[in-house]
């Protein structure tokens, strides 16, 4: 069928056109199918139909197909309807709860990356996935098919440090430490971090008030060498990007299937060319592991899937019912790290939580022995070789080297949670500080967040404040002050949980 072209610069992550019913139906597809698009070059595209945006004998072209095609539209397509890719029956064998070999696994991968499948088709294998989990075989040669399929940092030397951690508890803003503290002492830790999904701030949002963090692997390598380390955002970088591909499509199902977990990290540590990964696995109350029990069952299966890629991985089980550290969101959560690197001034979470995972570290690349990491960590940010270190790495990635925590900005309206009456902070809800913060305007608003005066156990007067809200916006302030009324992040002691009101009828 020849159809004339209509562009429609929207970029949607896929390859995607829009056809008219009519033209579909005398073609003989139907919503999601495929169509060959032939021209000088030749693409498959997922089909969206329309009555009326598009009319008949006319395609919308979306961006990502008009830039594979290379040219300007105004001509003729030749459209033909294409059969599904062999991926999409492989999907069907994972809900059937069968058995993957390891050459479907790297298909279904490779189409995940050329973004041949649709939404609902990935949905449909996290899904599967989520009720009934790969095998161990299965995991490893997914995590591989990862790795092969987006771009590797390879270096000359050896060995290579990275750190992971799970999430799930807020502030956990330590990569601002244990990156430098690692680096300082001789070994090199390229840093690729996230970017909040539901978070008030990931380490990259935070990163990014010091510096820029969109780099490519081949910059990534080369600012490793030459500063020992970088702390940079990896979805800027083309290093396993079917992950990415996964999260988009897990976020709005809220699950995370547990050998994806294990893929997504692993496969990330694997492409920078870790060789010595330290992962934290916060447990408690409102992380995604519940118990030590669910931690140590994910600190096994990590080992044994490190083990199996050829990588050394020791993990550490941490207390993640509180904030680290008492501050949430980016600009909040910077000054806080920075004041401990320049001043060694901070919270004992932030920095007991750093040393000890900076130290196991050390010992595993070899700049420390048995024993004493959490000591040579600690000396390390004591006699200022960590912010040297970080000075340089703020400075190789573009960002101002003299830069202070006093230099930081925060949010220019604030606002004060006050405690209802006198006692003990009893209970602490890391979900509410969060949607707090991010009520207030984190992580796009950088200077919005959450200072924490008051945590668990911490005794308090009637009308002291407990939290103090930063927001860039008036309104967005306003919106995490009810938000917080309604809904209170920090139980004091004797205060009211809730009123319910009689309203049976005479």
């Amino acid at each position: 069928m020849q159809l004339k072209v209509q562009p429609i610069d929207i970029k949607v992550g896929k390859y995607k056109v829009v056809m008219n019913t009519i033209d579909a139906k005398e073609l003989g597809v139907y919503e999601g199918d495929r169509v060959r698009i032939r021209d000088h070059v030749t693409l498959t595209a997922i089909v969206d139909f329309t009555e009326d945006m598009i009319s008949p004998g006319m395609i919308g072209l979306y961006h990502e197909v008009q830039e594979q095609l290379q040219r300007e539209w105004t001509e003729m397509v030749e459209v033909e309807a294409a059969e599904k890719p062999k991926s999409a029956r492989i999907i069907r064998k994972v809900m059937d709860g069968m058995k993957l070999e390891r050459d479907e696994i790297n298909e279904l991968v490779r189409d995940i990356v050329e973004e041949n499948l649709s939404d609902i088709e990935l949905a449909a294998f996290l899904t599967a996935t989520y009720i009934k989990d790969l095998s161990e075989d299965e995991t490893e040669w997914l995590t591989r098919a990862m790795i092969d399929t987006g771009e590797r940092l390879e270096f000359s030397t050896s060995p290579i440090m990275d750190k992971h951690s799970i999430g799930g508890v807020p502030g956990n803003k330590i990569s601002l430490l244990i990156v430098p503290i690692v680096a300082a002492n001789g070994l090199l830790i390229p840093k690729t971090s996230s970017r909040a999904i539901t978070g008030a701030g990931g380490t990259a949002d935070l990163m990014e008030i010091l510096a820029p963090v969109e780099f490519s692997a081949r910059q990534i390598k080369d600012m490793t060498e030459k500063v020992g380390g970088v702390i940079v955002w990896g979805g800027a970088t083309n290093i396993a990007p079917a992950d990415d591909k996964l999260i988009k499509v897990e976020y709005p199902l809220s699950i995370d299937p547990h050998c994806q977990l294990l893929a997504s990290i692993m496969a990330k540590k694997g492409a920078v060319g870790a060789q010595k990964v330290v992962m934290d696995i916060p447990t408690g109350s409102g992380t995604k592991i519940p118990d030590v029990k669910a931690g140590r069952k994910l600190a096994r299966d990590l080992i044994n899937l490190g083990e199996r890629l050829g990588m050394d991985v020791d993990c550490a089980l941490t207390y993640g019912s509180s904030p680290v550290g008492r501050t949430v969101g980016p600009a909040l959560e910077v000054i806080e790290a920075l004041k401990v690197l320049e001043t060694m001034e901070g919270p004992n979470s932030l920095i007991e939580k750093s040393v000890i995972l900076a130290g196991m570290l050390l010992e595993m690349g070899g700049a420390a022995s048995r024993g004493q990491g959490r000591d040579l960590a600690l000396e390390t940010l004591k006699n200022g070789k960590a912010l040297a270190k970080m000075k340089e790495i703020i400075e190789i990635q573009g960002g101002n080297p003299d830069v202070t925590y006093k230099d930081i900005a925060l949010g220019e309206f604030t606002a004060e949670i006050k405690a209802p009456a006198n006692g003990y902070v009893i209970e602490f809800y890391n979900k509410r500080i969060v949607q707090a913060a991010r009520f207030a305007g984190a992580p796009n608003d950088k200077g919005s967040g959450v200072l924490i005066h008051k945590k668990r156990g911490e005794l308090v007067e009637k009308d002291q404040s407990v939290l103090t809200i930063y927001a860039e916006k008036k309104e967005k302030l306003e919106e995490a002050v009810k938000y917080c009324r309604e809904y209170p992040p920090i139980f004091v002691e004797g205060m009211l949980i809730e009123k319910v009101a009689d309203v049976t009828e005479v």
